[in-house]
């Protein structure tokens, strides 16, 4: 009896609180159950390299050195993109610890930032219960689960481009409907702003030409004028620019590096990475919208009739449909293309997909809660697949070197660097990196990155990218320094290959170097 009470009052203690999420409203609930499902598989697996570890790293780097204005990579000003993942992702690691899911925090606001843009203009200007199978879907959509648990800039720019565009459309429609409008359109300004510090200017050109072209189609170009309200452009200017400007002021090529090269060039030129054809985006959206993205041809099945019922719903739709074309189109005209610059179209994408099956089909409720329970099993099953595939983390290594260097034994990297080794071992200084800084750098890879970094601050570059020929000089420095090489540099190495590795992970090895080692010759340098 005694057992049985005790277990009474445990559930007792639990149902106010279960009563209280209960009777919150409805976008908060469904907004704190989306957070919960985004942030329960955020440990599961080590930071994906590069683009995890590099990112994550930087912001570590925010967090050690206590410099939160200049974004940098292994001590060197890191220009790729704007600060604010940087800003958000180290405020988490200062209150959570350098652990995963504290890291993609960051991509899990993007995301909810992204699904409640549609959320919010579905749920007032179409339907509630459209609304809330609409968050079911999204969340339960593969391309859009997995940039949540990706700590990279791609998810939080899509979720404030998304929320540009939802509060400048609802503006738009509450404008026409005489209600008011001008609270909307400041909010869609201030998030077009921190989409440009999330990712540089397709945090504007992107819902600008979302809304242009939208209001052109509904011909209602006329509006156009008062989006530029003042006080909007005004926020904009209060938001966004003063970074880039102390960084100009700070850094004098700053502007051209940021901008020409980061911006025009990338967009314009075929010299990078990951050169894909022009369709590969179509493919791309089909391929990781599944199992929902057949129920988009069900959005075809309703009657004209029911389209021209409301006039703000038919707009909505082609606010979605331009939403998609628009974005869609503007990344697939570049020829280097990622899976996850084309996330901003998801939310549209899965609200007509919502449309299709809630109105467009006569599956019944349980048909369709089956359908979100095998999409949650593809998008857990895809993160499983992925854990088991990536084996060249740096977090074994990492430990490793916790475990068993001194405070004061510096770390190297020899042929290689490392970008998640700084944040799993919490390193408090940059790290020499020794390597062929001689010869020229002309593919996008590492080297690139830190040689254009040491552009901006060539003191610092010149200590830390250290030449191959200035190798043993540096390992003859200390009484003890460790040293991460790839296995297969270190298995060729004359001076280093007499060495019993501390540690081996994915191909590479931590090593144990003292000037005793013959091979380096230490009693001549």
């Amino acid at each position: 009896m005694q057992r049985h009470s005790s277990t009474a009052d445990s559930n007792s203690t639990h149902l106010p609180l279960v009563r209280r999420l209960l009777s919150l409203p409805e976008p908060l609930l469904v907004g704190f159950l989306l957070l919960l499902w985004l942030l329960a598989t955020g440990w599961a697996r080590t930071l994906s390299l590069p683009d995890e570890g590099r990112y994550v790293g930087v912001a570590w780097e925010m967090v050690r050195s206590g410099d939160w204005l200049t974004p940098t990579l292994n001590g060197l000003p890191y220009f790729h993109k704007p600060p604010l993942f940087y800003w958000l992702t180290a405020v988490s690691l200062s209150l959570f610890g350098t652990i995963e899911w504290a890291a993609r925090l960051a991509s899990c606001l993007g995301a909810m930032l992204s699904a409640g843009a549609a959320y919010l203009l579905i749920r007032r200007w179409m339907s509630h219960s459209i609304s809330r199978w609409y968050l079911l879907i999204l969340a339960t959509t593969p391309l859009f689960y997995g940039g949540a648990q990706y700590a990279n800039h791609d998810m939080l720019v899509a979720g404030f481009i998304s929320m540009a565009i939802a509060l400048t459309a609802d503006a738009v429609l509450s404008l026409q409907a005489t209600q008011p409008w001008r609270m909307q359109l400041i909010g869609g300004w201030i998030c077009a702003a921190l989409g440009l510090l999330s990712k540089g200017l397709i945090g504007i050109v992107l819902p600008g030409g979302v809304i242009f072209f939208w209001l052109l189609f509904e011909n209602r170009w006329r509006v156009i004028p008062k989006l530029f309200w003042w006080p909007g452009p005004l926020l904009f200017f209060v938001t966004a620019a003063p970074w880039f400007l102390l960084m100009q002021q700070k850094f004098p090529d700053f502007f051209h590096y940021f901008f020409v090269y980061q911006h025009f060039q990338r967009f314009s030129q075929s010299a990078f990475n990951n050169a894909q054809p022009f369709w590969f985006y179509l493919a791309v959206i089909a391929l990781t919208s599944l199992p929902w993205s057949p129920w988009l041809l069900a959005r075809w099945g309703l009657t004209r009739r029911n389209e021209l019922q409301d006039t703000s719903v038919v707009q909505l739709r082609s606010l979605f449909w331009f939403w998609i074309a628009v974005i869609t189109l503007f990344f697939s005209i570049p020829t280097s293309k990622l899976v996850g610059y084309v996330i901003p179209v998801m939310p549209p994408l899965v609200a007509l997909i919502t449309e299709g099956l809630v109105q467009g089909t006569k599956l019944g409720w349980r048909s369709k809660f089956a359908l979100v329970v095998v999409a949650a099993g593809l998008c857990l099953g895809a993160l499983v697949a992925i854990s088991r595939a990536e084996n060249v983390s740096s977090k074994a290594l990492a430990q490793a070197y916790q475990k068993n260097a001194a405070p004061t034994e510096p770390l190297v990297f020899l042929q290689t660097f490392r970008f998640d080794f700084s944040f799993y071992a919490r390193l408090l200084q940059p790290s020499i990196v020794i390597d062929k800084w001689d010869e020229p750098i002309v593919k996008d890879s590492w080297p690139k990155e830190l040689a254009d970094a040491a552009r901006f601050r060539p003191t610092v570059g010149e200590k830390v990218l250290v030449k191959m020929s200035d190798m043993s000089k540096i390992l003859c420095a200390n009484p003890v320094t460790w040293a991460v090489s790839p296995e297969g540099y270190f298995s060729n190495s004359k001076e280093l290959q007499s060495l019993e590795p501390v540690a081996i992970s994915g191909g590479y090895v931590l090593l144990r170097i003292t000037p005793l080692l013959p091979s380096l010759g230490c009693s001549k340098n």
